[in-house]
C-alpha cells in the first residue's frame, strides 16, 4: 500500500532518501533518483549526492546506494555544499555513447541560485556509478521557436538598463518584462533550475526547466547521445511563473503539471496541455479535486515527477514531494493516482491506496 505523507522505509528500515526525484522503468524494475538529504537546514545543500532506489512493485524499495556523489575536490563544479536539485535519469534510446544519462539543476558552492545551471551524469549501468560530465546553460546563441523575428535581438541600452534596474530575483513579480530576459541571456545561456526530463514516445528527448528568473518555462529537445540542447526550445507562459514541471503524455496530448513559486512552502498547482509539445501551451487550473483546504496546496506537496505504471495503460501516479527545509531529512513523499476526468487528468486526496485503483 501507498501511504501518502508518512514515512516510507526502504529493505532497510530507513526512510527512503530520494526528494526531488524521478523513475526510470528499465528491464522490468523501476529505479527511484533523488536528492539525498542529511538533517537540519544543512540538509538543503549537497553533501553526498544523488540515492537511488529500485523496486519491482513500487512498495518496497531496495537502497542501491549512491549514484552520483559529490566530489571532495575544492572549486569543483560539484563540490560538496553545492546545491543538485531534481535529478532526472533517462535512458538514451537513440544510440548515444552512454546508455543512462541523469540531468539536475545546479548551482554551485556559495553562488545561492545565481548560477542556475543543468548539471549532467553518464553512466553504463542503470544505478551508477554516475560520471560527472559537464555543466552548461541550455540554448546559448539559439532563440526560442515561438518568438516573433522583431524580438531575436539583442537588448539594446535602454531595455538593458530597464531590465536590470527591476531586480528580478525568483519570485512572482507583477510587471514582468516578457521579452527581455531571454534576450539578455541569448549569448551565455539561458537560465535553468527547477527541471525534468521526458522521453517522447518517438524516442525524442525533452528537457523541461524553469527560466528567465522563474518567470516562464522552456521545453528543449535534446541531443541523440542525451547530453546536450539540440537547439531547439520553445517559451511556455511567459510571465506566469511556472516551477516543479513535471510532464506526461495521454491520448496524444502533453499534460504539464507544476507549481507557483512561493520557495519551500506549498501552494496550488497548476496543469497546462498542448497537442505539441512545443505549444501553443493552454493552462486549464488545478488539477486537485475533492474538498478540504489542501486543495490550495497540492495536499501540501509539490511536484517532481508523473511516473507511468508499466504494463497498466493510462496508469500514472503523481509524485510530489513535501519539503522540510528546518530538518531536509524529514522530507516526505505524497504519491497519489492520476485520474482522467473527461480526459483530462485530476489528482484526489487518499489516506492509503494501491495499484488496484487504476483496475478500473
Amino acid at each position: 500500500m501507498f501511504h501518502p505523507g508518512k514515512l516510507w522505509p526502504d529493505n532497510n528500515g530507513v526512510h527512503i532518501n530520494a526528494h526531488g526525484g524521478g523513475v526510470l522503468f528499465h528491464e522490468g524494475a523501476y529505479y527511484w533518483f533523488g536528492e539525498h538529504k542529511i538533517e537540519g537546514e544543512a540538509g538543503n545543500f549537497a553533501h553526498v549526492g544523488v540515492h537511488v532506489y529500485s523496486s519491482r512493485d513500487l512498495y518496497r524499495w531496495t537502497d542501491e546506494g549512491v549514484a552520483l556523489a559529490v566530489s571532495g575536490d575544492a572549486g569543483s563544479l560539484i563540490e560538496r555544499g553545492c546545491k543538485i536539485e531534481r535529478p532526472k535519469v533517462i535512458r538514451c534510446e537513440r544510440g548515444g555513447a552512454h546508455k543512462f544519462v541523469m540531468w539536475f539543476h545546479l548551482e554551485p558552492k556559495a553562488v545561492g541560485y545565481s548560477g542556475a545551471l543543468s548539471g549532467v551524469a553518464v553512466a553504463e549501468r542503470v544505478t551508477g556509478p554516475y560520471r560527472f560530465l559537464h555543466a552548461l546553460r541550455p540554448n546559448a546563441g539559439v532563440w526560442p521557436l515561438n518568438v516573433a523575428e522583431k524580438d531575436k535581438r539583442a537588448l539594446s541600452p535602454d531595455e538593458a538598463a530597464r531590465l536590470d534596474a527591476l531586480q528580478l530575483g525568483g519570485a512572482p513579480f507583477p510587471w514582468y518584462p516578457k521579452n527581455l530576459v531571454y534576450r539578455r541571456d541569448f549569448a551565455g545561456g539561458q537560465m535553468a533550475r527547477d527541471m525534468t526530463l521526458f522521453a517522447d514516445d518517438n524516442g525524442e528527448a525533452y528537457h523541461i526547466y524553469t527560466s528567465e528568473n522563474n518567470g516562464t518555462l522552456h521545453i528543449s529537445r535534446l541531443d541523440a547521445d542525451c547530453t546536450r540542447p539540440v537547439g531547439r526550445f520553445a517559451r511556455v507562459l511567459p510571465g506566469r511563473f511556472h516551477e516543479a514541471p513535471a510532464l506526461m503524455k495521454h491520448g496524444g496530448r502533453y499534460f504539464l503539471f507544476s507549481s507557483d513559486c512561493t520557495g519551500w512552502a506549498p501552494n496550488t498547482a497548476r496543469l497546462s496541455v498542448a497537442e505539441n509539445i512545443f505549444g501553443p501551451w493552454e493552462e486549464l487550473g488545478n488539477p486537485c479535486i475533492g474538498t478540504g483546504a489542501q486543495l490550495a496546496n497540492t495536499f501540501e506537496s509539490q511536484p517532481t515527477h508523473i511516473l507511468p505504471v508499466a504494463g497498466k495503460t493510462g496508469a500514472f501516479i503523481y509524485m510530489g514531494d513535501r519539503w522540510r527545509p528546518k530538518n531536509a531529512i524529514d522530507g516526505r513523499y505524497v504519491w497519489l493516482p492520476v485520474e482522467f476526468r473527461h480526459g483530462v487528468p485530476t489528482i484526489a486526496w487518499r489516506d492509503a491506496w494501491d495499484l488496484s485503483a487504476f483496475s478500473s
